[in-house]
């Protein structure tokens, strides 16, 4: 059994490969990828050669944890339904190719209980559900404060402000591209240059810019605090604003099962819009030109590739 994947060769160098399959066991399913997306987190740090030392980290590496696709194999143990549509977190069954994350691909093996059935209405939204279980660790974790204000009006950005509004919030958000700050919906999209505030108990940051920590700090109220939901290399900061505010700063981790579980019944139900978020669809063919507009256009917002045309 085999797959054609996009293979990240070595930095900014992709190919579209068809790779050998490991064997599916009994606790696995055999999913057809329908449509994976591109994230502009992660993923465009190791097309950039820039991801930090990391667990399976190295080159070549099949990339991509947000596909949606269907059984087409289901073995006795593994739990899975025929035909029933799944989003599937990536996957490691590429033999000497890495699976960071393994999600480009026509076909994946993976435990049963890494693929999550899904509701037949997400079609290809469903590869949102990744981001958006992000999202909800960042703010709706137990703990967690809900965010005054956020930092980068890209997908992410808009997920955590959506999921903000719908837990009673009124958020403002900060983008510097006049562009994007189109399509807000129940909350501000401001220019930082017009913002005067400086006494925001909670900032999420979704930039992935670590220059920008001092100026959070900077506009923080006294023990408020900088939540840290982008990716990032080293982050420095002035300890004096810091100490003057006794600011807190929280990293938001990896999404958890149950954060996935409720994103999943929050879009199902409805209270979660997912629209207008896919900007950009592209072929598998055509991958080396859909990664570099999904990390060098500002327009796109969140770029997939359709699968269902390969085998």
């Amino acid at each position: 059994m085999n797959a054609l994947a996009v293979v990240l060769e070595q930095p900014e160098q992709l190919a579209l490969s068809r790779l050998d399959l490991e064997a599916a066991t009994e606790d696995d399913v055999v999913v057809d990828i329908e449509w994976s997306g591109i994230s502009t987190g992660t993923e465009k740090l190791l097309w950039f050669g820039r991801m930090p030392a990391f667990p399976g980290m190295g080159y070549p590496l099949v990339p991509g944890y947000e596909s949606v696709g269907r059984i087409s194999a289901a073995g006795a143990r593994s739990g899975g339904r025929l035909g029933g549509r799944v989003f599937v977190p990536g996957a490691r069954c590429f033999g000497d190719v890495r699976g960071l994350f393994g999600g480009a691909a026509s076909r994946v093996v993976v435990p049963g209980a890494r693929a999550l059935p899904i509701a037949e209405s997400l079609g290809e939204q469903g590869v949102l559900l990744a981001l958006a279980a992000t999202a909800h660790h960042a703010i709706l974790a137990e703990g967690c404060r809900l965010p005054e204000l956020i930092v980068g009006h890209g997908v992410l950005g808009r997920m955590i402000a959506r999921l903000a509004v719908l837990a009673g919030g009124a958020p403002v958000v900060w983008d510097t591209d006049a562009a994007r700050r189109d399509g807000a919906d129940g909350y501000a999209v401001v220019d930082p240059a017009d913002d005067p505030r400086r006494d925001y108990r909670c900032i999420c940051d979704v930039s992935g810019d670590a220059a920008l920590l001092d100026t959070l700090i900077a506009r923080l109220a006294p023990g408020g605090e900088v939540v840290l939901a982008g990716f990032y290399d080293t982050l420095t900061f002035s300890f004096p604003p810091a100490f003057m505010r006794e600011a807190r700063l929280r990293v938001a981790s990896q999404w958890q099962p149950a954060d996935l579980q409720a994103a999943k019944a929050l879009a199902e139900s409805g209270q979660l819009s997912l629209g207008g978020l896919i900007t950009h669809r592209a072929e598998p063919g055509d991958a080396d030109a859909a990664y570099r507009t999904a990390f060098g256009d500002p327009a796109c917002l969140k770029m997939i590739l359709d699968w269902r045309a390969c085998s």
